[in-house]
């Protein structure tokens, strides 16, 4: 009896944990149907009244509504851009924005930059506002970057037409104090396309967004700074051109002075020896205007290229800027260190350098380091 009992009592227990694995199951089932017949219908929704207003009425409704203003960064996925609606208040379900916008081809059509939106915008408005032109285009700059890798970025941004915009910088005369007296060159205006984050008007000419930039220069080099080129017996290019060189040979901002006396010290030096600035940054300028690309190690033979920008050939500076350098690289231009004796320095693998004072400190550096030219 008590053995039957026993079996009777594990044949309970399995049963009833059967059945409850089976109200699980059935829930989970249940749920997720639920789910997708939500989603369905949400998606039937959303296509049947897709065109039921057009941008106009859409931009209507936003102003006569409580207009929100976002910002998509450049290159945002869609993960991205609901996270941002979900932290503004704007949608409740990411996951449905997410689902419409991938089952409706909204993915990899939404606009960086600053949109005008509404609360009151259904899922469906609101993708098609953010696959519109926004209130603004939002583009950063980074320092050290040359006129054409400038360009691209514009470019990538939906901003400038590449070849209108090279051909306005080429030809159009600006009217700024900086650009008195500039020698002819490929591109005028290198060195002069301040780094810098920017808020465009997608309907900008190119005109437009070279005058944002020229404007930024302006105000970012100070009355104080004119006179200190004086002072150097400089002008305001050949303080650009050198800041240029700067910013491409060091990022470590302690090392910017430092780098700048050596320049300085080598073009004041009587000894002709030391008149050609022997700068690494210049044949990378030409190799990545004539390669489009710049080596990860220089030979003895890329700086004997035959070229106006070649500074182990060419004595002083080069013609020009060799980028638009950043505030703290123009300053350590205008103010170097001026007790720094050194001649040379040489890149030590890590991002930074070893500073010599005579030809043979610098030749042990340069065995020390494998430098071969």
């Amino acid at each position: 009896m008590s053995g039957e009992t026993n079996r009777t009592k594990k044949r309970r227990k399995t049963k009833k944990r059967k059945r409850s694995i089976f109200r699980s199951l059935l829930l989970y089932f249940l749920f997720f149907t639920f789910v997708f017949i939500v989603g369905a219908t949400v998606s039937y929704r959303y296509i049947t009244n897709a065109d039921k207003l057009t941008i106009s009425e859409i931009t209507k409704k936003i102003e006569s509504g409580e207009a929100v203003e976002i910002e998509i960064p450049f290159n945002s996925s869609t993960d991205d851009i609901a996270k941002i609606l979900k932290e503004k208040d704007i949608i409740k379900y990411p996951r449905i924005f997410k689902f419409l916008s991938f089952f409706n081809g909204h993915d990899g059509n939404y606009r960086s930059g600053r949109h005008l939106i509404s609360k009151d915008l259904s899922y469906d408005e609101i993708m098609r506002v953010l696959s519109q032109n926004p209130i603004s285009i939002n583009v950063t700059i980074p320092e050290g970057k040359t006129f054409t890798e400038t360009v691209e970025i514009l470019a990538k941004n939906n901003l400038i037409d590449k070849e209108d915009f090279i051909k306005t910088a080429s030809e159009e005369k600006f009217d700024y104090k900086f650009l008195e007296g500039l020698p002819e060159r490929e591109f005028p205006l290198e060195g002069y396309l301040f780094p810098d984050t920017y808020f465009f008007d997608p309907k900008s000419t190119s005109k437009m967004v070279i005058r944002k930039f020229l404007d930024n220069f302006n105000i970012k080099f100070t009355p104080e700074f004119y006179k200190r080129a004086e002072e150097l017996d400089m002008t305001v290019d050949e303080v650009i051109t050198l800041a240029s060189i700067i910013e491409r040979e060091t990022k470590i901002p302690e090392e910017k002075e430092i780098v700048s006396s050596v320049f300085h010290n080598r073009l004041k030096s009587n000894d002709p020896s030391f008149k050609k600035l022997q700068s690494c940054a210049t044949i990378q300028y030409i190799l990545l205007q004539r390669d489009g690309k710049v080596k990860e190690n220089l030979t003895y033979e890329d700086t004997q290229i035959e070229h106006p920008y070649n500074t182990y050939l060419h004595e002083g500076l080069p013609p020009g800027p060799l980028c638009s350098p950043g505030l703290d690289s123009i300053i350590a231009a205008l103010y170097p260190n001026e007790e720094s004796d050194y001649m040379f320095f040489v890149a030590r693998g890590d991002g930074s350098h070893e500073f010599s004072r005579t030809l043979q400190e610098h030749e042990a550096a340069k065995q020390k380091y494998g430098v071969s030219y």
